[in-house]
């Protein structure tokens, strides 16, 4: 059974920093490009950031840009999110997801297989 397992969230101040991490089951790791994504109340689910399989490629939504960075650690089967200069509009429960499509479009939701249950991300001002 696929699991992934997200970490790191919490309660921080707005300027502050938290580093997400997404462990994850799958038999071969580096088979799957990886995804953030989030969902504040009320609100749909928005892509955050991705990475490919190797590690070589990284996608950011605009919202996000220079201030979120995504890695990869193939050897334990993580996934990292490290977030800078948190504002409050990124208040949100922040999913990591799987997908092994080819080809892929890295920002859509439908292109993942597998996701993991969420971790709670709030900033306050």
């Amino acid at each position: 059974q696929v699991q992934l397992v997200e970490s790191g969230g919490g309660l921080v101040q707005a300027g502050g920093s938290l580093r997400l991490s997404c462990a994850a089951s799958l038999r071969t790791f580096s088979n799957y490009a990886m995804g953030w994504f989030r969902q504040a109340p009320g609100k749909e689910r928005e892509f955050v950031s991705a990475i490919s399989r190797g590690g070589s490629s990284t996608y950011y939504a605009d919202s996000v840009k220079d201030r979120f960075i995504i890695s990869r650690d193939n050897a334990k089967n993580t996934v990292y999110l490290q977030m800078n200069s948190l504002k409050p509009e990124d208040t949100a429960v922040y999913y990591c997801a799987a997908g092994s499509k080819a080809p892929m479009l890295m920002t859509s939701s439908s292109s993942y297989d597998y996701w993991g249950q969420g971790t709670q991300v709030t900033v306050s001002s």
